[in-house]
């Protein structure tokens, strides 16, 4: 593996791309064949990296691999040294069999040979810019600059990109002179905060760096610019056709220029920790900017929706306080994309196929024989398959396009005969998310698509589908996902660990589901901290769980009252003590003008087994028979005064020597039940076969879950309600589980007091 590592290295992939590459056995092969020619070609020589990206390019998108020596040659040859190069020479030969393709017909297709010279492009932006001149001196620099672009590339198809534009820069400023105070008057931009943490070795050291800013802060930052309501035409990438201008003009009428963003999770899963940065970025960045988010529920896909991941997504929306401006369904436009894929059909970007799912998998998927299937007959089949006419897996209506990784014409529609949640029995075709995304976007007007970066290879073919129906087109904008270590997030997996009874359910504690953390304990505000102190980052973060805790112990320290409670009971019996009494604990002991309780302090009390031992050893500060200590807020100190059982006497803390330590003790306790939590997995990675290679389920954590059936715990607790939480003094912080009955209380410990060294 290692050599091939190396092998694709040598012509520019990055060590990722390379062992990503690998994981392809069909693409692996045929990427080595190419490179074994470039060196037959080259000898010992390397070619550069834009030739190497080339390569790869040609490999993952060539169907006819009888092209592939060819095709190379060309590229390492350089006659072939653009995309745009390389994208007119695989339609050409995929129109043109091998047997009967022209050489010099060829050439001229893809632009071979063809010199465009700085003089030509001079002369004719100089054509284009006259043909503008009276719109270019009304508006200024607020003109369109992207209307120059596009009329500039398609007279010079095979020009020097960056050529164009310093020549379209050039004039215009010669045109129209310097920027003048009035040009650079514009409205305070919104900002999307984006970090690029080179220098920084570790995620903690990003960690580190954002403490203290708010997530609202960032996502009013200057790191990474978005672009403003109605100006989609000015990011990179935005394709600007001749009626771009109009639809974006009667979106900002509809809108007001309002920005608008949208979280549109699956309902087939209960939400987990990286779902958290989504909502945080969809619905901070909309609150941050006076915007509005909708939730925007994906059920395209009847046979995984439950009812229950409906209402678990919104109440964990809302829990982590955001507020939807409207819920909403991809099934409530479900006749409008219907009707939008028969406009595809009749436009040609769009057929009926009847290649099988199998034949549909991976990259190398054989070019459709039916690709060029005539309109009439498409949008005949198409009813067809509506009205239920074909078996599952018969026909699918695929999209005329390849995405960014290769694939060839996406699905747009296939068959399910499992009834739909919201809409019954009236479809038996469902739309598939490479289709309904962008489609869902444009229909709700959304400004600025907010994505995990894995969506990237996405972005033409969400540009594509909006143009190719002529409509409002929005920006995607992708962003890096969070993972944790430690864990596993997939549904798969979950869904294995329930059903092999390793975990209880979707909110079992150990996992790192919402539900999960919000049954630990865990505040929404902390994870809110969390994924602010990541930072809205590009790339891919993964981090430590003792850095969410850390976040979880700034917010309990502040907001969980004070209680006393005993895991391990050793009844004590204080033989001196006059009567009972009460005694009044604080709440939050660092200020107590937040309030106190009352807790009973009698003959008999209960302390930790921990915190007696009958033998003294160097360094112990609490109870020995030689040793007294003190009780927490009681106002006395406790001495071993018995053999057979644990006899003490008490004296007022004021008439002995301060005693070494203080211990927490109980009175007159509840009992209660409490469980320890900790890691489920006892590797980093337990899904990497490298770490573990037995797979993830042989890496469960054998003491992740201890269970203490008589613990015993003040009155101070009696009342609180499911999800309450507290510290218990010297133990940890706990909430109130939902098991909780009024005979018995069950407690998670949510966190320990101080993170474990053994931890980091």
């Amino acid at each position: 593996m290692a050599d091939a590592v190396s092998i694709f290295m040598s012509v520019g992939l990055s060590e990722q791309k390379a062992k990503e590459t690998l994981k392809n056995e069909a693409l692996s092969s045929t990427f080595k064949k190419a490179i074994e020619q470039v060196h037959r070609l080259l000898g010992s020589a390397s070619i550069d990296k834009t030739a190497g990206t080339l390569l790869y390019n040609m490999v993952t998108r060539l169907k006819d691999y009888n092209r592939l020596s060819f095709l190379t040659k060309y590229i390492v040859t350089r006659k072939i040294t653009s995309e745009l190069q390389l994208s007119a020479a695989l339609d050409f030969i995929k129109s043109h069999p091998q047997e009967n393709m022209d050489r010099l017909e060829f050439e001229a297709a893809c632009g071979v040979g063809v010199m465009v010279t700085p003089e030509q492009i001079e002369d004719v932006v100089e054509l284009i810019i006259r043909k503008h001149k009276d719109q270019l001196l009304a508006e200024r620099y607020r003109f369109n600059m992207g209307i120059l672009m596009g009329e500039a590339r398609t007279a010079l198809k095979w020009a020097d990109g960056k050529m164009v534009k310093n020549e379209v820069d050039m004039q215009v400023l010669h045109f129209l002179g310097p920027k003048t105070e009035a040009d650079l008057e514009k409205k305070p931009k919104v900002y999307f905060y984006c970090l690029e943490f080179s220098n920084l070795s570790t995620s903690e050291s990003v960690f580190e760096k954002l403490k203290g800013k708010s997530l609202m802060e960032q996502l009013r930052g200057e790191a990474l610019k978005f672009h403003k309501p109605g100006e989609n035409y000015k990011t990179e990438g935005y394709v600007v056709t001749s009626n771009t201008m109009n639809l974006l003009k009667k979106h900002l009428e509809e809108t007001g220029g309002q920005v608008r963003s949208r979280f549109p999770p699956e309902p087939n899963g209960i939400l987990h920790i990286g779902h958290a940065k989504a909502i945080n970025f969809n619905f901070g960045f909309a609150k941050a900017n006076n915007g509005i988010c909708f939730l925007r529920y994906d059920d395209t896909n009847p046979e995984k929706e439950e009812e229950k991941y409906f209402t678990a997504i919104k109440e964990m929306v809302e829990w982590l306080g955001y507020k939807p401006f409207s819920v909403t369904h991809a099934s409530d436009h479900f006749q409008l994309l219907y009707d939008l894929a028969v406009d595809l059909i009749c436009r040609g970007h769009a057929y009926m196929c009847h290649q099988r799912g199998e034949e549909l998998k991976g990259h190398n998927i054989p070019p459709s024989p039916w690709r060029e299937r005539p309109v009439e007959e498409s949008l005949l089949l198409f009813d067809r398959m509506r009205k239920g006419m074909f078996a599952e897996g018969e026909v699918t209506l695929r999209m005329k396009m390849v995405m960014e990784d290769g694939k060839m014409d996406p699905v747009a529609y296939r068959i399910k005969y499992t009834p739909h949640h919201r809409t019954g029995d009236t479809w038996c075709i469902y739309p598939t998310y490479d289709y309904t995304h962008c489609l869902c976007d444009s229909i709700e007007n959304i400004t600025h698509s907010l994505c995990t970066k894995e969506f990237q290879s996405r972005r033409s073919s969400y540009f594509w589908l909006c143009n190719a129906l002529d409509l409002y087109c929005p920006v995607q904008w992708e962003y890096g996902r969070l993972n944790l270590t430690y864990t596993v997030v997939s549904k798969r997996k979950i869904i294995k660990l329930v059903e092999t009874g390793i975990v209880r359910d979707w909110d079992d504690p150990r996992l790192f589901t919402l539900t999960a953390l919000r049954r630990r304990g865990f505040p929404s505000q902390a994870i809110n901290n969390f994924c602010a102190r990541v930072g809205v980052t590009v790339a891919q973060t993964t981090m430590e769980p003792h850095l969410l805790e850390s976040c979880v112990r700034e917010v309990l320290n502040d907001t969980a009252p004070r209680a006393m409670a005993i895991l391990e009971p050793l009844k004590v019996t204080i033989t001196n003590l006059p009567t009972n009494k009460e005694v009044r604990v604080p709440d939050f002991p660092a200020n107590e003008a937040k309030g106190s309780h009352v807790v009973p302090f009698s003959k008999t009390i209960f302390i930790e087994q921990s915190d007696f031992r009958e033998v003294m050893e160097k360094g112990y500060k609490r109870l020995t028979p030689d040793q007294p200590v003190g009780l927490r807020h009681a106002g006395y100190v406790i001495s071993q005064n018995g053999m057979c059982e644990l006899e003490v006497t008490c004296a007022s803390s004021d008439s002995v020597e301060k005693p070494k330590a203080f211990i927490h003790w109980v009175s007159d306790p509840l009992r209660c039940e409490v469980r320890l939590y900790e890691r489920l997995f006892l590797h980093k990675n337990p899904e990497d076969p490298a770490e573990v290679p037995a797979g993830f389920l042989s890496d469960i954590n054998p003491n992740s879950l201890t269970g203490i059936e008589c613990a015993l715990v003040d009155h101070s607790v009696g009342k609180a309600k499911v999800f309450d939480k507290f510290q218990f003094e010297r133990v940890g912080y706990f909430s109130l589980d939902p098991d909780s009955t009024s005979e018995k209380l069950v407690f998670n410990r949510t966190v320990t007091l101080k993170e474990d060294p053994g931890k980091m």
